[in-house]
């Protein structure tokens, strides 16, 4: 069976009732909660529908991770007896994936095909069969698109995507996916304004985020009716994949925005959405809402009208998009694209007028918060309209708050960082600073993230050229929190070149196939260390760090083989004189680690010397007046 039949049995036929209700992208009239019942709870733990999902989805990966461990080759350890009898609770593998346009889809469907077995090569020569044993999964923008469309396409895997060659096509930019066939092009462009049109019809607002939704779709839900118009995101909790727990617990990450602003601070609110819920547990809201139910008119929780709730909204393009409103970004790159003159200012006012009137952020309306009892921030739930920016606006582009609440137990996360952070378009460990931050901020709540240093250090000590571990040792973690809650220990993985420069720029909108597997090739070698030649107990040593939480609550010691891991991937507290030149650190060697050469090497032909942004083969500005034609075109009052 293809995936395309695989997706209609898995879905469209067995899920119909979590589609909208109109069988189109306008949300629809459903029944509410039986009793009128509240669809909002306070944030005071994970709520019941994810508590017994975890439960069940821990007796499939309890016996992954043992299969994992044995794979490992990890030495002086019984796995089985570690997992089945010697721990007092079951171990909480997350795995999270950065934000940054196709560059973090891309390459993080590289990394996550290296912990999947039904990648060609991940048991021979990857991490393969970890994806089992992980119990969340989250992602964010660029990131989110790749989890988005795995868990929305019945769980399909990155092998399956190549395979079958009709997902993720990016040989032409969504902004003209016609390419030279502009009436390609044009019915493209008029099925999105259709969809829209029909939401707007229904009494619902629209935004640029709507259409940035129903492109997306165009490349993710290729297997759906009318390109997934109708498809939820509250739809997987019905599709068997999800319901018999045989993927991980998909989270996805956004922040709230105040109309008018572009710049979101460490205090921000962040959101999530999972399949049951949408909420935060900051305590500026420090409340959820059952997101299928989103477009209902609510009271603190409760129907205004007991007959007349809303399904459909949490369209499943929406959702992803609200996680990568990446068009109040042009706002921020404007300056680094090399445009001046008329162009620039009549660009940059046309930017500017679309940011007043919160048409580049994601219209939730109305506010599913209202007059919620639960929140710390009344201008959040005073307002009619809820309003949602891409994720990593907050600077944390890795999207690991949702991992760290204590009501998670989380042991561990793989964080797969993606990002742009350098002139040359690499990470270079921006993201953890900013989430190390946040905990002592108003907004931490009682989170703690371990001790990591700044971005000079994690360039001149080579920790984002290959993995580095943080928060190695709990006992030297007990202050960062007045209650002693230990935070996960994080296996930080950064992009970096090994086959594939792979530092493409975010608003690179278009890949041929050639660029698209180098890229998640290239990712695949991430993941594993050059496919373990760099170290071949590299399996050994993350099967370490992914039982190291357990241990220290059962005062084991480490064996022998871990304790030499360790030493090898724990950051152990150096910091770089504060005089330290990085601005040299961007090429890489064939170890993994990077040099100060004079004539620095590790830029990718996607960034031109002047630094100007390319858009697979046009350049930025060509491609914003290819977005404003269209936008006189169609109608988003």
């Amino acid at each position: 069976m293809n995936l395309s039949a695989l997706i209609k049995a898995a879905f469209f036929l067995t899920s119909t009732l979590a589609w909208s209700p109109t069988d189109s992208y306008a949300p629809g009239p459903i029944a509410c909660p039986a009793n009128n019942a509240s669809l909002l709870r306070n944030a005071d733990g994970i709520s019941s529908s994810e508590a017994s999902w975890v439960g069940e989805r821990h007796k499939n990966t309890d016996d992954a991770l043992v299969r994992f461990l044995v794979n490992a080759n990890m030495t002086d350890f019984d796995a089985n007896n570690f997992v089945h009898n010697t721990l007092n609770r079951s171990i909480n593998i997350a795995v999270a994936f950065s934000g940054g346009g196709y560059r973090a889809m891309l390459n993080g469907a590289g990394q996550l095909s290296a912990l999947d077995n039904r990648t060609t090569g991940a048991a021979e020569n990857g991490l393969g069969g970890l994806i089992d044993a992980t119990t969340y999964l989250t992602g964010l923008s660029g990131g989110n698109w790749m989890v988005g469309t795995l868990a929305m396409n019945n769980w399909t895997s990155v092998q399956d995507i190549l395979d079958n060659g009709t997902i993720w096509d990016l040989e032409h930019s969504m902004f003209a996916p016609g390419g030279i066939n502009i009436f390609k092009t044009a019915s493209y462009w008029k099925e999105i304004s259709d969809d829209l049109s029909d939401k707007r019809d229904a009494g619902f607002n629209v935004s640029l985020t709507d259409a940035w939704g129903r492109a997306l779709s165009h490349q993710f839900f290729l297997n759906y009716p009318n390109m997934g118009a109708a498809l939820t995101w509250s739809t997987l909790r019905d599709a068997d994949v999800f319901s018999n727990h045989s993927m991980p617990f998909p989270i996805v990450v956004t922040d709230g925005r105040t109309p008018g602003s572009t710049i979101i601070g460490s205090n921000s609110t962040v959101f999530e959405v999972s399949p049951f819920e949408l909420g935060s547990w900051d305590p500026s809201l420090h409340s959820f809402v059952d997101v299928k139910y989103l477009g209902s008119v609510l009271d603190n929780g409760r129907p205004v009208n007991s007959s007349a709730c809303i399904g459909g909204f949490d369209n499943a393009g929406f959702i992803m998009g609200t996680s990568s409103t990446l068009f109040n970004q042009f706002i921020l790159q404007l300056n680094t694209t090399g445009i001046t003159g008329g162009l620039y200012d009549l660009i940059h006012d046309f930017l500017s007028d679309v940011s007043k009137d919160s048409n580049d952020i994601a219209v939730y309306r109305p506010n599913p918060f209202y007059k919620s009892s639960s929140a710390g921030e009344e201008s959040i739930v005073q307002a009619d309209t809820l309003y949602l920016v891409d994720g990593g606006e907050d600077l944390q582009n890795v999207p690991l708050y949702p991992l760290l609440q204590p009501e998670r137990d989380v042991d561990i996360i793989l964080a797969f960082d993606n990002s742009a952070d350098t002139n040359e378009s690499w990470p270079n460990g921006a993201s953890l600073v900013a989430t190390y931050e946040r905990q002592f901020s108003a907004q931490g709540n009682g989170t703690t993230f371990p001790y990591v240093p700044g971005q000079d250090t994690f360039l001149a000590l080579n920790l984002t050229s290959k993995p580095t571990f943080f928060g190695c040792d709990s006992k030297n973690l007990t202050t960062l929190n007045a209650d002693g809650v230990i935070p996960p220990l994080v296996v930080y993985m950064a992009n970096r070149p090994f086959s594939y420069h792979s530092n493409t720029s975010t608003y690179k909108m278009s890949y041929s196939e050639d660029e698209k597997r180098g890229v998640i090739n290239n990712g695949f070698e991430v993941a594993t260390r050059n496919n373990l030649t760099l170290d071949a107990e590299w399996a050994a040593c993350l099967g370490c760090a992914i039982i190291r939480r357990g241990q220290e609550r059962q005062n084991i010691s480490q064996s022998a083989q871990c304790q030499k891991c360790f030493s090898e991937y724990c950051w152990d507290g150096s910091l770089v004189a504060a005089d330290t030149d990085v601005s040299l650190l961007v090429n890489f060697t064939s170890t993994g680690l990077t040099s100060g050469a004079e004539n620095a090497t590790g830029t990718s032909n996607t960034t031109n010397a002047a630094g100007s942004v390319k858009f697979g083969g046009s350049s930025m500005w060509q491609t914003v007046i290819y977005v404003l034609a269209t936008l006189a075109v169609i109608s988003f009052a």
